[in-house]
Formats: C-alpha cells, structure tokens, sequence
C-alpha cells in the first residue's frame, strides 16, 4: 500500500466520501451547464469551472478505485461474465461471422426466454392489474407526426466526411477539440484572444452548417486523410426511410412507441367510454441511430421498449389506488440531496408525497409500482434508486421526472423513466392537426362561469379560409367556452382590428361577442400525461448481472441465480441413462410437463450453471 493510499479513509467514512464528491460533481456540472447557457457568462470563468469539474470526477474515480480494492466484494469480473453470456448464448453480436455492426445484438434461447418472461411478468402486473389499454402501433412513422412532436429537429446533429474515405464525424466536437488543442499549445496566449477562441467553442453546437464550416476552415481543421473536411450537413439519430415507391413520403423508424398512443388518444377515450383517468400501454421496438453505441445492451440502436401513457385531469392527479403503495418504502435521490449531501432517502411513496418530494400521487404511485416489479422479477433491492432530475436536465414543459436507476458494473444507469409530461404531447398534436384533445369532467353540481356568446359571419369566414372555414370556427367556439381564454382575442380585435389564433389571422368583420354568465355541468381539458416508460434492454442486462455470482470455492464455476417467475426454463427433465427404455418414460413425462403448463413454483431460484 503506498503512502497516499493509506491517508485515504475507509469504510463508512470512504463512502461518505464518495457521497459528497459525488453532490459536488453533479452541482458543478449544473453549474457549467448554466454558464454556457448565458451569454454574458466570462470565457476564464466557463473554463475555470470545467477544469473544477474535471478535478472532482478525477477525484472521486481515485476513491472508487481504491474503495474496491479495500473491498473486494464490491469487484464485478466483468469478463468472466461477459464469457459467460457469450458462451451460454444469453446474448451473442448480430451477424457476426461478417465482422458484426456495433449497437446490434442477437438474443439467444435463454435470453429470448428470459426477455418472454420480464415482458410476461410485466404485462400482468401493469396492462392486467390496472386494466390498461394496449395497443401495437406501427414501427414506422411519417415525417409530420415527428415533426409535430419535436423529434425531428430535436435529434439533429451536424457532421461532416472524410473526402477520401468516407467517415463520418460530428462537426460541431471537431471544432470544441481543435480549440482544446489550440489553447493547450499555446498556455501565454493573450487572455482577450483565449476568451475569443472559448466564446467559439462554447457555441459551436449553435452554428449553422454553414457558419460550421466557416469556423473548421478558420482553424485549419483537417480530415484523417489530410484533405479538408466536406461540407456539414444535420445528421437525425432516428432512422430515415421513403414510405411508398414514389420516394416522395417521408417516413421513419420511431425511436420511441409513445407517439402512436398520443396519436390515438381520442380512440382510445371512446374505447374507455369516456371515462378518466385511464392508461394505455405498449410493448414494442424503438430504433436510434447512436453515433456510438458501447456498453453492450445500455446503448444499442435498437431495442425493445415498455411504456405507459397515464392520462389525468391536471387539475387532479391523484390516484385510486395510491392508498395500496402508500406504505412501500422507495430509496430517493431527490435534486436537493444530489447537490447537497449526495446521500440518499429511504421513505415511503405517501410521505414523499405529503413532503411534496414528488410532485402528485400518481407519478408516486407508478413509481412504487415499478419497484414492486423489480423486486417481483429479481432485482436487488439494494442496488435500485429513483434519481429525481435536475431543473437543468428537465423539459420547459415537465413538472417532475424521476429516473430508477440499477447499479451495475457501469454504474448507475436510467433504465426506467416517470415523468410528469403535463399536457405537452396532446397540446402539440391537437394544434398541428386542428382536431381536440379534450376530456370531459362531469360536475356534480352545475357551476357559473363566465363565456364570450359568440355570433360568426359564415360568409366572411368562407371567404377567408374556404375549406378551413369549419376549423376556424371551432377553435373560437372552443375559445369561447371561457372568457378568461377568449379576452385576449377580443382585446386585440377591438385594439387592432385582427388577431391571430392558431395560426388563422382573425378580423373583427368576422364575428361579434358579447361577455355572459353561464350554468355548466361539465368542463372540458387537455388531459396531462404522466408516463413510465421502460428500458427493457437494459432492465434485462441489468437483471443478468444481479443474477451472476462466482462459488467461492471455485471461481470458474459461474452461476445465474433466476426467480422462478422469469427463469428461461422452469424445470427439466433428465434420463438417467440413454437406453431407449428410460428415454420413452422421459418422453412421456416431458409431454405430460408440456401440455399441462405446469410450473413448479414451489422453487425459491433457478441457477444456470457456467
């Protein structure tokens, strides 16, 4: 043990540690990320931060390091493990006697049995228990359905090729590292030149393609090859495709199911005779082109995904069932404990609600909901977490999100996602396609509001919009079901003489209002959607990895330790000799086991032996 070894601290105390350095790593980095953000942010200041940054995690990978070397059974033998799984064909490369293609793998007779099982288990405990709506949506999504929501612009990223062979890099990291090397080759340059070259760098995700290349000739940036790089051009990490034989359609590969649901939501209210709450589900693949895929299963381009689209009154997200978890202890890492003490809380879902440590009972209901699975299927209950995120990593339209985190040899990775979406997704669809989607309370005693009474020239409205005519019409009517919406249409008509509403320029010709008290016995909203969507991939890696040990007697003897609920095989059955005698009773038995679906489920595991 050498002498710096020896200062460090041990035990509890290493782990507190660690905890610590890890609060202070993640409230620098949201430091960093708010300083690039603001434009008046200093150039020394930005890089000051960064290298603090990079100092902490420095810092506490040492102490990790020396934590599983103090503790030996904290040592994951990753590649005994990954002979295993190779070797017993869990997961194998895709087409891999042609050299294979990275981010694509090949599920073999256990896995695919163990992956049945997980999807199995899952579908009973959320689809049956809560008698969800399922459905299958296509795999294939035309352009306007992904522009609609964001995606297409979302998951865009410039690069640029080798002219020579062809590779293809991202623009904009070539430009950051050509600027890294340039201010480390040059330490006495003038600070007001430096702050020029960070002011780049710290932009250079914001250029535009031609602005990109602009700033790569500038510095002198070259291919592998020696040639300069060809022109830039957005690269979208979904899948890109031409529906149809003409090429004219745009379509592609969806790289995540829950569009298909938003889409059908009106469907699906009529399908649940209106009533609200309601959830609907799917199971299915999603597809994303990574720039580079790596850790195994945790970032592929393709994989198999779980998702539950709950749709609420966003006035009102608690949740019937909520009182059947409220005693379930969860271990949270809320924001304010990842950016003070770094540690975490084991409390149940009702106080983490009361506290208002999440934000509504049904994004906590879903969350004790997933864990229960976790436990049901395997998991340690040791190595799960839900990590709350940081205002700076959550959307302008999110109200919480909560990630479940499993530890494993990579660390803690997001395989499961609850997030408060509110009423985003619908909003966005109902605006681009001009179609409501609306739920309806009914109130159980009549209330007053106050509404625009509205009174439309039909023949002014046809002229002006002719086939849109019915459109226009219904976004005043809707408008006009509260007057607090419809005021700031009627102050700018009377003001300007014209609005515009949904993109439909209004003027004050085309109707005539008048402001009156009104008895409803229903409301309409958009309903919010809190959602749980499921990384079934990594769940599955993640659930190889708690299931793997070595014997301590002999460590080559590797063992997969299943529950009986998603082990690949129940049970087997085993001639003791291979005479033809004993192979017929064999027989018999196996069809007796077969058609009888019997499970012995009095078993508490279920090993695979290496």
């Amino acid at each position: 043990m050498s002498s710096s070894d020896a200062a460090l601290p041990s035990g509890a105390a290493l782990q507190d540690e660690i905890d610590s350095l890890n609060a202070q790593i993640t409230k620098q980095g949201a430091h960093v990320r708010t300083l690039k953000k603001e434009s008046s942010s200093n150039a020394d200041e930005i890089a000051a931060a960064v290298e603090e940054l990079k100092r902490l995690k420095l810092h506490a990978e040492t102490l990790r390091k020396h934590q599983e070397a103090s503790d030996p059974s904290k040592t994951f033998n990753r590649k005994v493990f990954d002979e295993l799984i190779l070797r017993k064909m869990f997961i194998v490369p895709s087409f891999e006697i042609h050299g294979g293609v990275k981010g694509l793998f090949d599920l073999g007779p256990p896995a695919c049995a163990l992956k049945a099982a997980i999807v199995d288990v899952w579908r009973k405990h959320f689809v049956l228990a809560e008698s969800m709506l399922e459905m299958e949506c296509t795999c294939l999504t035309p352009e306007v359905v992904l522009k609609t929501s964001g995606h297409v612009d979302r998951f865009t990223d410039l690069m640029v090729k080798d002219p020579v062979s062809g590779e293809c890099f991202r623009a904009d990291k070539l430009l950051e590292d050509v600027i890294d090397e340039l201010l480390e080759a040059n330490p006495g340059m003038p600070t007001e030149e430096r702050e020029r070259h960070l002011r780049i760098q710290i932009q250079a995700d914001a250029f535009s393609p031609a602005e990109l290349d602009e700033q790569l000739a500038q510095y002198g940036c070259k291919a592998p090859s020696g040639e300069p790089y060809g022109p830039s051009f957005p690269f979208n990490l979904m899948f890109k495709t031409s529906i149809g034989p003409e090429g004219t359609a745009v379509g592609y590969l969806r790289p995540e199911t829950a569009q298909g649901l938003f889409v059908n939501f009106r469907r699906l209210l009529d399908a649940n005779s209106q009533k609200m709450p309601f959830a609907a589900a799917q199971i299915g693949l999603g597809f994303r082109n990574e720039i580079a895929p790596r850790s195994g299963l945790l970032r592929v381009r393709e994989f198999c995904m779980a998702e539950i689209e709950h749709f609420v009154n966003p006035d009102d997200k608690s949740h019937p069932n909520f009182s059947s978890v409220v005693d379930k202890e969860l271990v949270l890492f809320g924001r304010d404990d990842q950016l003070g003490s770094g540690k975490t809380k084991t409390i149940t879902a009702g106080e983490a609600v009361a506290t208002g440590l999440v934000n509504n009972e049904t994004l906590a209901y879903f969350m004790a909901r997933t864990q229960l699975f976790m436990e049901r299927i395997g998991m340690d209950p040791s190595r799960l977490r839900f990590r709350q995120h940081l205002t700076t990593e959550m959307a302008h339209y999110a109200c919480d999100c909560w990630d479940l985190e499993i530890q494993s040899s990579y660390g803690w990775v997001e395989c499961v996602g609850h997030a408060d979406r509110a009423c985003y997704d619908l909003d966005v669809h109902g605006k681009a396609t001009k179609t409501p989607m609306v739920a309806t309370l009914k109130l159980d005693e009549p209330r007053e509001v106050e509404i625009a009474k509205l009174k439309l020239d039909r023949k002014a409205l046809g002229q002006a919009f002719k086939g849109d005519q019915r459109v226009v019409a219904r976004v005043l009517d809707a408008l006009a079901e509260n007057w607090v919406d419809f005021e700031p249409v009627a102050t700018a008509l009377e003001s300007d003489g014209k609005t515009t509403v949904d993109g439909f320029e209004i003027t004050k010709n085309m109707l005539t209002w008048t402001k009156e008290t009104k008895k409803v016995h229903e409301i309409k909203f958009t309903p919010s959607v809190i959602e749980p969507s499921f990384g079934m991939g990594r769940i599955l890696y993640s659930l190889l990895e708690h299931c793997f040990y070595q014997r301590d007697a002999d460590e080559q003897r590797c063992v997969m330790k299943f529950k009986p609920a998603v082990a690949p095989q129940k049970c087997a059955v085993l001639p003791i000799s291979s005479s033809d005698e004993m192979n017929a009773v064999v027989s018999v038995y196996l069809a007796f086991i077969v058609s009888s679906s019997v499970i012995l489920t009095e078993l508490h595991s279920f090993h695979i032996l290496g």
